[in-house]
C-alpha cells in the first residue's frame, strides 16, 4: 500500500519551451500523437537484463498513466534505418557503460510523452537502476504541473533508485546534478575537447555561459519501508534552440568537427553517478560538498529575503554560505545571524522568492 508521496525537485531545462494549453503539443501531428501507442524498446547490457526485458514483454505489464497505450519490443527489433541516423544508439551506450547497477536495463523510445512517467509509473516492475531515454518527449514534467516540449538532439532520460533513509532523499538531486557536470568534464577529457564549464544553479538547474542548458527532476514514493526515487535529467546536447547547447559552445571553442554524443554523455553520467552515489550513501553528502561548491554558482552570492513585519514587508540582504543538512541554502545576514533559505513555492526563479528561517 502506498503511504507517502513527495516531490523534492523541479525540472526547468532550457531544452524545453512552454506551450499554451490551447495549442497542441506537437502541432504537425497532434492527432496521431494522442491516438498512436508509444513504442518502447526493452534492452539489456548483459544476458541477465535481457531476460528481464523478455519477461516484461511477455507479461505485458508496462503501462502509461491515464490508460496511455504502449507497444513493447526487444532490442533486436530496433531498425536504425527506420528511426534515422540520429536515433539513440543503444549498443554504443552499453559499450561505454561500466556500471554494476545503474543504466544496465534500458528502455528506449523514439517518441514518448514522458520518460519520467515510464519509470515512476512502472517503478515496481522495473529493476532498480533502470533507465528510460527518448529521442523526442512531448509531455515532459516540470514545476507546477507545467507541460514541456523537448526536441530531438536533447538528452532526456529518467532512472530509478531505492533508498532507506528518508532524511537524505532530498539531497540525492544534488548528487544527480553533480554527476551530470562531472560526466561532461569526463567526456571532454577523454575526447580531447576544450573544457565545457557547465555549472549548477541551486537547486536543480544546469547553466552554461549564463544560459540554462538543463535541469533535474526527482520524485519519490514510500512503499514497503523503502523510498522509491525516480530521477529525470534533461540536457541540451545537440539542440541549440531555444538557448544554447553543448555542441554549439564546443564549436565556438574548437575548430574541429567533433561533437558530444548523447550516448557518451549518458554513459559517462551513470559511470560517475554510481561512484558518487556510493560515496553519498556510505559517507554522507558532506564528503561531496567541496566538489559541489566548486561546481555551483552561489558561494558568496547576495540574496534578498522578504519577511512580514506586522502589516509591512521587510527586505533583508543575506549572503549564501552553502547548504544546510536538509539541503536548503545556508546564509548569513548582515546581523551575523545564520539562517536557512526556503523557496516560497510561487516564484519561477527560486532566488526571487526566498523565505528565511533563523537557525539557533
Amino acid at each position: 500500500m502506498l503511504v507517502q508521496s513527495s516531490r523534492f525537485g523541479f525540472l526547468f531545462p532550457a531544452i524545453q519551451k512552454r506551450i499554451p494549453s490551447s495549442l497542441s503539443i506537437f502541432v504537425a501531428s497532434s492527432a496521431m500523437d494522442t491516438a498512436s501507442p508509444s513504442a518502447l524498446f526493452l534492452c539489456g547490457k548483459s544476458s541477465a537484463e535481457t531476460e528481464i526485458a523478455k519477461s516484461l514483454k511477455i507479461n505485458d505489464v508496462l503501462n502509461l498513466p491515464n490508460a496511455g497505450r504502449i507497444l513493447t519490443h526487444l532490442q533486436p527489433e530496433i531498425n536504425s534505418s527506420r528511426f534515422g541516423e540520429d536515433a539513440f544508439n543503444v549498443q554504443l551506450f552499453f559499450n561505454l557503460l561500466s556500471t554494476e547497477r545503474f543504466g544496465r536495463f534500458l528502455i528506449w523510445s523514439p517518441f514518448l510523452p514522458s520518460t519520467h512517467d515510464i519509470v515512476s509509473h512502472n517503478f515496481c516492475e522495473l529493476p532498480v537502476g533502470a533507465v528510460c531515454v527518448a529521442d523526442t518527449q512531448f509531455k515532459g514534467r516540470g514545476r507546477s504541473k507545467n507541460s514541456w516540449e523537448s526536441p530531438r538532439g536533447c538528452l532526456m532520460f529518467s532512472f530509478t533508485l531505492q533508498m532507506d533513509d528518508g532524511k537524505i532523499v532530498p539531497l540525492v538531486q544534488y548528487v544527480v546534478s553533480l554527476a551530470v557536470t562531472e560526466a561532461i568534464k569526463d567526456v571532454c577529457d577523454r575526447n580531447g575537447f576544450p573544457c565545457i564549464d557547465v555549472r549548477i544553479k541551486w537547486p536543480n538547474d544546469l547553466y552554461l555561459n549564463g544560459l540554462k542548458v538543463g535541469g533535474i527532476l526527482c520524485t519519490s514514493t514510500y512503499k514497503s519501508k523503502k523510498f522509491n526515487v525516480s530521477s529525470g535529467i534533461g540536457l541540451n546536447v545537440g539542440n541549440e534552440k531555444p538557448t544554447t547547447c553543448l555542441n554549439t559552445v564546443l564549436k565556438e571553442l574548437s575548430a574541429s568537427s567533433n561533437e558530444f554524443r548523447r550516448e557518451d554523455v549518458m554513459a559517462a553520467f551513470f559511470n560517475k553517478f554510481e561512484m558518487l552515489y556510493d560515496i553519498f550513501i556510505n559517507q554522507g553528502f558532506q564528503t561531496l560538498e567541496e566538489l559541489y561548491y566548486r561546481t555551483w554558482l552561489h558561494s558568496g552570492q547576495r540574496a534578498i529575503v522578504q519577511e512580514k513585519n506586522e502589516n509591512n514587508v521587510v527586505e533583508n540582504v543575506v549572503t549564501v554560505q552553502g547548504l544546510t543538512s536538509s539541503g536548503y541554502l545556508l546564509a548569513i545576514g548582515d546581523d551575523n545571524q545564520m539562517c536557512e533559505l526556503h523557496p516560497d513555492g510561487n516564484s519561477f526563479d527560486f532566488f526571487k522568492g526566498l523565505v528565511r528561517r533563523k537557525l539557533e
